[in-house]
């Protein structure tokens, strides 16, 4: 047999696509699985935040039971406030209220003032 000297042995390529083929279908489940989670939480039903219940306890009160609501504007109204704005109308509106909480029997009804004062304080409050 003649060796031919040109000529070099043939040589092993290795052969890695398989890992490049099994590295790109993680990739793309992981990649799917991802957006499939953000679409799942935009379109999941958003919980109302505790802020949002007392927010809408204060929108809803009734003024004709003026003893309970003297205390629900009082309980949700500092829950509530954040600022300082915020705060000084709600404890001017405690102040008012006083009148009306503390007693067995309340005869009045409650003010155009305080009610004025109120719809000032709701106005006021983001949510």
């Amino acid at each position: 047999m003649i060796e031919i000297h040109d000529i070099k042995p043939i040589v092993e390529i290795p052969d890695v696509s398989i890992y490049f083929y099994y590295s790109i279908i993680v990739l793309l489940v992981t990649l799917g699985s991802i957006v499939i989670f953000f679409i799942y939480k935009f379109l999941k039903p958003k919980k109302r935040s505790e802020e949002y219940k007392y927010y809408e306890i204060l929108r809803n009160i009734d003024f004709k039971n003026t003893k309970k609501a003297a205390y629900d504007i009082s309980k949700y109204g500092r829950l509530l406030a954040k600022d300082e704005r915020q705060k000084r109308l709600i404890f001017e509106l405690v102040d008012l209220l006083s009148m009306y909480k503390y007693k067995k029997e309340i005869k009045s009804k409650i003010s155009n003032e305080i009610e004025t004062k109120f719809q000032i304080f709701m106005e006021s409050i983001d949510v």
